[in-house]
């Protein structure tokens, strides 16, 4: 495949662009609204180049792509990867003095904000950056997820930034020093352009404090792991996509897996049995793409006819509503498992799709038609990022099972109330939808019900309770 060719599988999508050299090295970075209309036009026959992109032009034999969020995110990235790799070509920031750069203080509570001025006082500047107004919009959507201050003296009471949920108002104390210094730690880490580093630490956070069952804070904390998800590292040659390659490689993949789908089954002797999908872009979570199913035609204890309904009911969907196929799909299970999921993949039409299973005990590596295992080493990048995923898709999967188990739990109470059969049972919980507001209703709204008495409202109010 020729460069122009390749560039036209470029996403429609905000991002940051690496052109290289034969040996590698990167020749020049620039930014995007849209990545492919932006490097093709480079290539476009009928738009005159300058002699100095004429001159580039004639030495790229590489162009790598970063996806971001927006645009103003992609200046963040751009300007950072600028500093740090020096490209021949990038000429536009030699002379720092007239650009502005974005500045983390060094004070007891750092402020961030954007200056012109670089001094020697012990604070951190990024940039600098060629586009004060995206710059502007980017360190806005950034301090939603970084909610430093940026006032020069601390107000007596909390300012509106502390309203609108871009300040934590340490000026009253709603913060302590070493919680705030969490958030400076994570916003260098974004502003250095190291999203691994910063994705890795949020996530050990988040599961400490589901750990703690401190499970607000950690949906917080969820949510900041998947407004992030959507930036790209900037790195030279990002880590996401090593790994990838090196996945590629040891599964003989014809593309990069950029897209993965992993399936995995719970249930415990058949009881409330589920299935779950998780969804990895370019090695990390998408959570926002996971899906849960409901086991609903498999009586007993069948984990390939279990698979075989799950896989079947997801892609069935995906042909249906023309949805976004995956590059590789993982499968918690060995030979047995992934032959289900192959099957049902045949018969959708979908049956081009690569698929592995990874069988738990000895973590080796499935492939339909394969002869023999993949047996990957140890130390495997390729290894490590399955395990990843298969073990992402299991905790997805049991959390979903927890609920459904504790859910029939709850509702098996109703049946030891005398006096309530099952056809007023059924009118319980269709009118209050769910045992949580059932064992919240009065007597009096209990009565509400068709075939409530007040002694039966009472027998339900005192069980639940």
């Amino acid at each position: 495949m020729d460069l122009q060719e390749k560039i036209k599988s470029f996403p429609e999508a905000a991002g940051v662009y690496l052109m290289k050299g034969k040996k590698g090295d990167i020749l020049y970075i620039g930014k995007a609204a849209s990545l492919r209309k932006r490097v093709l036009s480079y290539f476009q026959t009928s738009r005159p180049h300058s002699p100095r992109i004429a001159t580039l032009l004639g030495q790229v034999a590489e162009i790598e792509y970063l996806v971001t969020r927006s645009e103003a995110e992609a200046l963040l990235y751009e300007a950072s990867l600028i500093k740090s790799k020096k490209p021949k070509y990038n000429v536009a920031l030699r002379d720092d003095k007239s650009y502005p750069w974005v500045k983390l203080t060094h004070e007891e509570f750092p402020r961030i904000f954007i200056t012109r001025k670089k001094v020697e006082d012990g604070s951190l500047y990024f940039g600098p950056y060629t586009d004060a107004g995206l710059l502007r919009t980017a360190l806005a959507s950034m301090r939603r997820n970084f909610p430093l201050r940026n006032c020069r003296k601390f107000p007596k009471k909390p300012c509106l930034d502390y309203y609108i949920g871009q300040c934590l108002a340490p000026c009253v104390g709603y913060i302590d020093r070493d919680r705030y210094h969490t958030i400076v730690k994570e916003a260098r880490l974004f502003l250095e352009g190291n999203r691994e580093e910063l994705l890795r630490n949020l996530s050990q956070k988040m599961e400490g404090l589901s750990r703690e069952k401190r499970f607000e804070e950690a949906a917080k904390v969820r949510d900041e792991i998947q407004a992030l998800s959507g930036v790209a590292a900037g790195n030279q040659r990002p880590g996401w996509l090593e790994q990838l390659e090196t996945l590629k490689e040891s599964l003989h993949l014809e593309v990069i897996p950029r897209r993965i789908e992993a399936f995995d089954i719970s249930n415990i002797f058949g009881s409330s049995a589920c299935g779950s999908m998780v969804v990895f872009v370019e090695g990390f979570p998408d959570r926002n793409g996971y899906r849960r199913f409901r086991i609903k035609g498999v009586q007993g204890i069948d984990d390939y006819e279990m698979m075989r309904e799950v896989v079947g009911r997801r892609y069935t969907r995906v042909k249906q509503e023309h949805l976004k196929k995956p590059d590789l799909i993982v499968i918690d299970g060995g030979r047995g498992h992934l032959s289900a999921a192959c099957g049902v993949l045949r018969k959708i039409g979908f049956g081009d799709i690569p698929v592995i299973g990874i069988a738990k005990r000895l973590e080796r590596i499935y492939r339909m038609g394969a002869s023999q295992p993949i047996d990957l080493p140890r130390t495997s990048k390729a290894l490590h990022l399955i395990q990843k995923i298969r073990d992402e898709a299991h905790r997805f999967a049991i959390g979903y099972h927890h609920t459904l188990r504790e859910k029939s739990q709850e509702a098996s109470i109703l049946t030891t109330i005398p006096g309530l059969g099952p056809r007023r049972r059924q009118e319980l919980l269709c009118h209050f939808k769910s045992m949580e507001e059932l064992k919240k209703a009065s007597r009096e709204k209990l009565m509400g019900v068709r075939g409530i008495t007040e002694k039966l409202a009472e027998r339900i109010e005192e069980t639940l309770q």
